[in-house]
């Protein structure tokens, strides 16, 4: 018996790295997938070989059920298509996983429009784009238990200096993924997100470079079958009390990523006034502010 048997899912940016693992993965326990990938190039300017493809046929060659989708997550009616496509091909749709993303890397003062638009269309308008559609199909056909399971980045999370774009994409995601937790609640879905740290084509330049990790295609601790379990268990009926919540895993590591709080607060009884406001945030927030990343840290 498979972690999955039974369940169908979408996944985007399944040609390659953590999606083509998670599709494969899902297969071997059970579901039937479609295989959603452009087979665009890192920075999306051009279109490369057919990846979705091959990994279908690599799933069906195993044993698997799969099918082969190419559309443009940008493309709201192709993504509409790509719905009913699981929906024709096995009948019904339970799982959403994106993972689907260029590069377009600057630092904010040389960015171009064109950079900012690209990256924030295939990762934030993408991610829309099928939980659009899929929780149409959800609504009217409430009662199952279905997932939403977003790939973000500590990119956002934590800030990389040269990726405003897909940082900005990867924290709309958390923010989508939030709202879509509470609104869809009532018609069995979930919506979680995978901060993932792995080796894949997106990390490779970080290779050999002084990192917190040793970005290399030998490090198996890194591997993405280590991103893939927490994804599994997510698409898991057993997953269910889990909602609205961020999960970072890889290098051997499961974490659940703490939620926004109120870290220190000061009051008033009455209207601020000025300076006494200054000398109360000065005094109390001082104390509670920690920088681990020493970039991040302000002179003073």
């Amino acid at each position: 018996m498979g972690k999955l048997d039974g369940r169908v899912a979408i996944v985007t940016g399944a040609g390659q790295g953590i999606g083509a693992e998670v599709a494969r993965t899902f297969a071997a326990e059970g579901a039937s997938v479609v295989v959603n990938d452009l087979g665009a190039n890192l920075d999306g300017s051009s279109v490369e070989g057919t990846p979705a493809e091959e990994v279908a046929k690599s799933i069906v060659d195993a044993g698997g059920k799969a099918a082969a989708n190419n559309c443009n997550v940008t493309d709201s009616d192709a993504v509409k298509a790509l719905t009913e496509q699981a929906i024709d091909e096995f009948g019904k749709l339970d799982i959403v996983v994106n993972v689907a993303g260029i590069l377009r890397d600057s630092m904010i003062f040389k960015m171009e429009e064109s950079q900012w638009d690209a990256v924030i269309a295939v990762h934030l308008k993408g991610t829309y784009n099928t939980i659009r559609h899929a929780s149409e199909y959800w609504r009217a056909n409430r009662g199952g238990e279905y997932r939403i399971i977003n790939f973000i980045s500590g990119s956002g999370l934590w800030g990389a200096p040269a990726q405003p774009n897909y940082a900005a994409a990867k924290m709309g995601i958390v923010g989508l993924s939030n709202s879509c937790a509470t609104a869809l609640n009532g018609y069995g879905v979930t919506a979680n997100c995978i901060a993932p740290v792995a080796y894949t084509r997106m990390t490779a330049s970080l290779e050999g470079k002084a990192t917190v990790m040793d970005y290399s295609p030998n490090n198996e601790k890194i591997s993405t079958k280590n991103v893939v379990p927490p994804v599994v268990w997510l698409a898991a009926e057993e997953s269910a009390w889990m909602n609205g919540r961020i999960i970072q895993c890889g290098n051997g590591r499961i974490g659940l990523i703490t939620e926004p709080s109120v870290e220190r607060e000061v009051t008033t009884p009455g209207v601020w006034d000025m300076d006494v406001a200054f000398e109360e945030m000065n005094t109390s927030f001082k104390e509670a502010v920690v920088y681990p990343n020493p970039f991040r840290k302000p002179k003073g």
